[in-house]
This record gives structure tokens, sequence and C-alpha cells, in this order.
């Protein structure tokens, strides 16, 4: 059995629908609306006095308030003015996502020759104190999975030069 002011699975997801209703048809969202149409939830103040479920309300009362703020600023504007911002708006992502794969690619790359150089231990250990922003480039890719020793001195290889050039 769960404690008073916990969520049990199924009311979670039922109070989930009922608010995502609510947000899809724009009526106003409330405790007493929610109330109103969940089917275990009497009174308003079962949703108010528990936290988690006062938190889940909250939360859809802010995408309300943002959905609104938004919508009141597209009807403001002209649909072809909408539009061309919204245009404007998917190539500034477009943009916006090359120069972070060009960045992830650029990173890596420097990683990797810095690893061939065997400065990767240095490289590691000069952000010690950026643990997150080390996990952060993991998480995007931006980091070499391979591990790279260095070279060893005999493996050396001289370059190849042409036929010698006869001078005058």
């Amino acid at each position: 059995m769960t404690k008073s002011n916990e969520i049990a699975p199924s009311n979670d997801n039922e109070m989930r629908q009922i608010l995502e209703t609510l947000l899809a048809d724009d009526e106003d969202i409330t405790a007493r609306a929610v109330a109103r149409l969940h089917p275990s939830i009497n009174a308003a103040s079962s949703i108010t006095r528990s936290e988690p479920r006062s938190k889940l309300l909250a939360e859809y009362q802010q995408r309300q308030a943002e959905y609104r703020r938004w919508r009141a600023r597209v009807a403001r504007r002209s649909g072809a003015d909408t539009a061309t911002s919204l245009a404007d708006k998917n190539i500034q992502i477009a943009e916006l996502e090359s120069t972070v794969e060009l960045l992830t690619a650029s990173h890596l790359a420097m990683l990797r020759a810095v690893g061939e150089l065997g400065g990767f231990s240095k490289w590691a250990k000069f952000y010690e104190p950026y643990r997150e922003a080390r996990d952060k480039l993991a998480e995007l890719g931006a980091l070499p999975e391979a591990t790279v020793s260095a070279m060893p001195p005999e493996s050396r290889v001289e370059p190849v030069r042409g036929p010698a050039k006869k001078r005058r």
C-alpha cells in the first residue's frame, strides 16, 4: 500500500492522461478540474495536499501557461509573418545542428591527435576538475573510444624521395 502523500502508479497515469486532455483541449488546468474528471479522486484537496500530485499539477499548469503565451504571440502576427518566422527558426536550428556536428568532429580529431602524441593522459589530468564537461563530451560522442598508444621509436618511417636530379 502506498503512503497517503504518494501517487499510486495507476493514479499517476490516470492523472497524467487527464492533464494531457485538459492541455490539448486548452481547458484551465486546476486541481478542481482534475478531481472532477478523475475516477478515484473526489476532492481538489486530494491533489493539493499530495506533494507528487501537486508537483505534477504545477508542471502541467506551467506548460499550459507557456503554450498560451506562444499562442497569443502567433495570434498577434499575420500568417505570412508566422510562416517566415518559423522558416527562419528551422534554418537557425539546422545551422546550429551542423555547428554542433562540426565541433564534435573537430574535437574528436583534436583528441585523437593528442592521443597519438602520447598526451591524452595530460589532457585528462588537465580536465580532472571538469568531470561534468568530460561526461557531456562523452555523451555527445566527442571522446575517442579506442585506446591509443605511442609508436615505438624504432618503427619510424623515413620519407621516400624520388631519384636524385642532376645539377648543372
